[in-house]
C-alpha cells in the first residue's frame, strides 16, 4: 500500500492508454510520454502496460506501507527517499515506512514513477487510466488527494536487480530544441500557401492553456482560402463538416492559436485539423512546458514510420537490457 501524504500538482494512476474506444467518443487517456512511461516497468521488471503514475510539474509525496522496487522516468526531477537524493532512470529498493518525495520539475514537464507490480486500481474499459474530464478510472476518475491510499498490483513479469541504471545514450535528451515533426493534413487545403508556410517557419510559444486535453499555441494569424461554407459547417472559415481528430491533431480555431490535441481530447469536431503529429514526437510534446517554444516540421509518412520502427528498436534494446 502506498499512502499519498500530499499529491503534487497533478498527479494521475495511467497505463498505456483506453484503446479502442475512439469510435465511441472516448479518447485513449494514458501516458503522455509512452517511452518514458514504458521504461519505468522495465525497469522494475512490469508488465509493460502496468499502471504507473504520471507527475505533472511538481511531484507528491508517498509514505510506502509495504516494501517495493521503484523507477522515477521522464522530465528531470529530484526524486528522496527519505529526505536523501537518488537517481532518476534507475532500479531502486524502498522499505514499508519509507517516504518518496519530489521537488519540481527542473527539465521537462511530466515523470512516472512506476512501482513493482503496478498501481492496482480498477479495470474501466481495458484500463486503469485515469480519464478526469469525465470522471473515469484512476483514483475515482481524479487526479490524487491528500490521504489517498493506492494498492500495489502483481503485474511483475520478471526479477530486476537493485542499482539497474539505463545507460545515458537511452535516456531523454532536453538539451535540443523543441522540434516537433508533423505530417500535413487533414484540412491542410483549407489554409492558403503562405500560411502553410508560416506555420512551419515560425516559432509557437505554448500558452498557460497547455494540458493533458491539449496545448494551445500563441504565435500569429492564419489565414483560409475563400470559400463559401459548405451546408453542415459552421459560417466562420476555420469550420468544417463534422470529422473525427486523430490524436496528435492540430487544429486552428478562427485561424489564431493552433491547439494540438491529445490524450484526453475529444474525439471529432468541427474545426480544420491542418496536421498532426507523428506518433513518436508525442512523447517530446508531452514533456514541453508552458511558455516554451515549438518549432513544426513537416515529415512524409516514410519518415514517421522510420521513426517509430527506430522508436521500436529503442525500446527493444532497454528490454534486452534490462533482462540481462
Amino acid at each position: 500500500m502506498i499512502k499519498v501524504k500530499n499529491p503534487g500538482l497533478q498527479t494521475t494512476v495511467q497505463d498505456y492508454g483506453r484503446i479502442g474506444y475512439y469510435d465511441v467518443g472516448m479518447p485513449p487517456s494514458g501516458a503522455m510520454d509512452k517511452y518514458s512511461y514504458t521504461v519505468g516497468n522495465l525497469l522494475v521488471g512490469n508488465d509493460e502496460n502496468a499502471a504507473s503514475l504520471e507527475i505533472t510539474y511538481m511531484g507528491p509525496t508517498l509514505e510506502f506501507q509495504q516494501d517495493a522496487f521503484i523507477a522515477v522516468t521522464g522530465g528531470e526531477i529530484p526524486p528522496k527517499i527519505n529526505g536523501e537524493a537518488v537517481p532518476m532512470w534507475e532500479t531502486h529498493s524502498i522499505k514499508a515506512g519509507d517516504e518518496l518525495s519530489f521537488d519540481f520539475v527542473k527539465k521537462g514537464a511530466r515523470v512516472y514513477l512506476a512501482v513493482a507490480g503496478g498501481v492496482d486500481v480498477p479495470v474501466i474499459m481495458d484500463s486503469r487510466s485515469t480519464y478526469t474530464l469525465c470522471g473515469v478510472g484512476g483514483m475515482e476518475g481524479r487526479a490524487l488527494q491528500a490521504g489517498d491510499e493506492l494498492k500495489i498490483g502483481n503485474d511483475k513479469k520478471q526479477e530486476v536487480k537493485e542499482g539497474t541504471s539505463l545507460p545515458e545514450e537511452y535516456r531523454l535528451d532536453f538539451s535540443g530544441d523543441n522540434e516537433i515533426r508533423v505530417i500535413l493534413g487533414l484540412c491542410s487545403y483549407r489554409l492558403t500557401e503562405e500560411s502553410k508556410k508560416r506555420f512551419f517557419e515560425r516559432e509557437w510559444s505554448v500558452t498557460t492553456e497547455a494540458n493533458r486535453v491539449g496545448y494551445r499555441f500563441k504565435g500569429e494569424r492564419l489565414h483560409f482560402v475563400e470559400r463559401e461554407q459548405p451546408f453542415g459547417a459552421g459560417s466562420n472559415a476555420s469550420n468544417v463538416v463534422d470529422l473525427g481528430y486523430p490524436i496528435g491533431s492540430i487544429q486552428v480555431p478562427d485561424g489564431v492559436e493552433p491547439i494540438a490535441l491529445l490524450n484526453d481530447a475529444v474525439t471529432g469536431g468541427g474545426y480544420v485539423t491542418i496536421c498532426t503529429i507523428i506518433s513518436t514526437d508525442l512523447d517530446k510534446m508531452a514533456q514541453v512546458k508552458t511558455n516554451e517554444k515549438v518549432r513544426f516540421v513537416s515529415v512524409d509518412i516514410e519518415e514517421a514510420l522510420q521513426a517509430r520502427k527506430e522508436y521500436r528498436d529503442t525500446v527493444e534494446k532497454v528490454r534486452q537490457f534490462v533482462a540481462q
